[in-house]
This record gives structure tokens, C-alpha cells and sequence, in this order.
């Protein structure tokens, strides 16, 4: 049978009227006509029974209604799947990032570059102080961000990497001279004020709110861009716990970082809108898992 043969008789036998039928298909009565007979002659018996006042399904016909809707059904999703995958892999995608991730991201643009060769990727910086934002104004389709991300509108995807946390502190700061700290010792300094749109828990990540011994950790100012906390610190105004690879991507000569020696480590993952998980955006999470597959810290994940 004909995919339209099948198309024609399944929606006969919903509609139980030819005519109904024709203008559902925009085709003429004749041509549903033709086409059941079509299908009674291959399958050798009336599928339906037709009188002047109405037609109803033979019980063989229920039979192969039965048969051919669910592999119909199967096949209408396989060619909108394979249609929208298409459509979808043409175009551009727009990814957040934050100050050293262009960088790190390089590896994973080029494989899915390459799978989508007509697909274009811009880029936007992402702000730590909002860092949600941007999703959610769709100003980026994709932003990598630190985790957790509690949001029921926001999905995360693949985990990019992990970094260790190091304080960022003034060189002049009491702690710049030192190998390493511990989370207690923030107890002693202030730390910047978390952006409005920034989820507590997320913020926590770095910025804890108490010591480990229940001590609250004070806060200073709060800066709005990633290089006003640069120079907020430089000023020696504050503290902030940061990700590792901001040590190798600023090393400015007025800025310390620290370990934090009994920080947990904080991953790093993809996130995009829960009610827009578009096959452009899939196709880079595929190839952002193929890119860090095996790769943990923030030095393997660095050019």
C-alpha cells in the first residue's frame, strides 16, 4: 500500500464519511473513493460498509485499522522528528558564558561545528551576580553555569567540568601570602552581596553564608560584572570565593588567589529553558559530552 492509500483510509475510517474525509485531506471524494477500492482490492474484502445514509467499518476493516495505525503513528513522528532535527541544525545558537569558558568551550564549538556545518555560534558573557537571567529573557539559547541549578523552568544538561574554589583577595590581603585556607577562615573577611536574581543556594556555591563552626560570614559591596568584583578585590573591599581557572585566566598584579583547602569542588554544566529544548541545543549537548568525556578539572579542560 501507498503511504496516501493508508492516509486515506485511516482517516475514512475516523471520519466514517467520504466527504468529510476529502476535505480533511483536501482531496476530492473521488480520489477517497478510488483509493478504498484500491486497498479492498489488495486486501481482497470490503473494509467498509456503505449504504446512502452511512458507512461503518467490516469487521476486517477494524482489523487493519487497528494494524496500520500505530506503524502510521510511528512513522508520521520519525519524518517530524527527522523534519525538525533538520530545520532545527540550521541557523544560530547562542551560548552564555563566563569570562575563561570562551576558552575552555573550544573543543566542544568545533565538534559541533563540524556535525553542523550550517549552524553559527555567537557568544554573550554571563554575569555572576545574574547569571540566570539571560535564559530566562531569551537573550541566550545555552549558558554554562555552576551548579546546582534548582529551577523548575531551567534544565541542566552535560557537566562540562569541576573546578576547586580559590579565594580571591586583595595581594596586600592578610591570606595572599599563604598556601592555602579553610572555609572557616571566611568568617575573618568580608564577601560580596549575592545579585537580587541570585538563588541563595547558588550563590552558596562560592559565597557560603556561615563557617563550618556556624560563625556568619559578613558581606561587603556588590558588584554587578565579573570585572567589577575584580577590581572591588584589587581595592582590597572584599573577598570572593571563585573557580579555579580564574587564577590562570587573571593573574593581575594586584589579585591573590588561595585554595580553599575544604571547599567541595564546584561543577560546571550546561543549562537551557525547560520548555525549549530545541535539536540545535541538543545537538551541542551531544557534542559538548563528547568533548569532555573522561575530563574532570578545570587545568584538562584548558587549552
Amino acid at each position: 500500500m501507498e503511504l496516501r492509500d493508508i492516509e486515506i483510509f485511516l482517516t475514512a475510517a475516523q471520519e466514517l464519511h467520504f466527504g468529510r474525509t476529502a476535505e480533511r485531506l483536501h482531496v476530492t471524494p473521488a480520489r477517497v473513493s478510488q483509493s478504498i477500492r484500491r486497498t479492498e482490492r489488495r486486501v481482497g474484502a470490503p473494509l467498509f460498509d456503505r449504504t446512502t445514509r452511512r458507512v461503518r467499518l467490516t469487521a476486517l476493516g477494524e482489523q487493519l485499522h487497528r494494524e496500520l495505525n500505530a506503524g502510521y503513528q510511528q512513522i508520521r513522528d520519525g519524518i517530524e522528528t527527522t523534519t525538525q532535527a533538520a530545520l532545527g541544525n540550521q541557523g544560530t545558537l547562542v551560548l552564555g558564558l563566563m569570562g575563561p569558558h570562551r576558552w575552555m568551550m573550544d573543543d566542544a564549538v568545533r565538534r559541533f561545528r563540524d556535525r553542523n556545518p550550517n549552524t553559527q555560534v555567537e557568544y554573550r558573557e554571563i554575569q555572576p551576580a545574574s547569571p540566570l537571567d539571560p535564559l530566562r529573557t531569551k537573550e541566550v539559547d545555552v549558558a554554562l553555569l555552576w551548579q546546582p541549578v534548582h529551577e523548575p523552568d531551567l534544565t541542566v544538561g552535560p557537566v562540562t567540568h569541576v573546578s576547586p574554589v580559590y579565594l580571591m583577595a586583595a595581594a596586600t590581603h592578610p591570606y595572599a601570602r599563604r598556601d592555602s585556607i579553610r572555609l572557616e577562615n571566611l568568617g575573618d573577611h568580608c564577601s560580596f552581596l549575592p545579585g537580587h536574581s541570585l538563588p541563595p543556594y547558588l550563590e552558596a556555591s562560592f559565597q557560603p553564608f556561615r563557617t563550618p563552626a556556624g560563625r556568619p560570614i559578613p558581606r561587603g559591596p556588590m558588584p554587578t560584572t565579573w570585572h567589577e568584583s575584580l577590581g572591588l578585590v584589587a581595592a582590597g573591599r572584599g573577598v570572593a570565593g571563585v573557580a579555579a581557572e580564574a587564577a590562570r585566566f587573571y593573574p593581575w598584579p594586584g589579585l591573590a588567589f588561595v585554595p580553599i583547602e575544604d571547599a567541595p569542588p564546584v561543577p560546571w554544566a550546561l543549562v537551557w529553558r525547560t520548555s525549549d529544548p530545541t535539536p540545535l541545543i541538543r545537538a551541542f549537548a551531544e557534542a559538548v559530552e563528547a568533548a569532555t568525556s573522561g575530563r574532570a578539572s578545570p587545568d584538562e579542560a584548558m587549552p
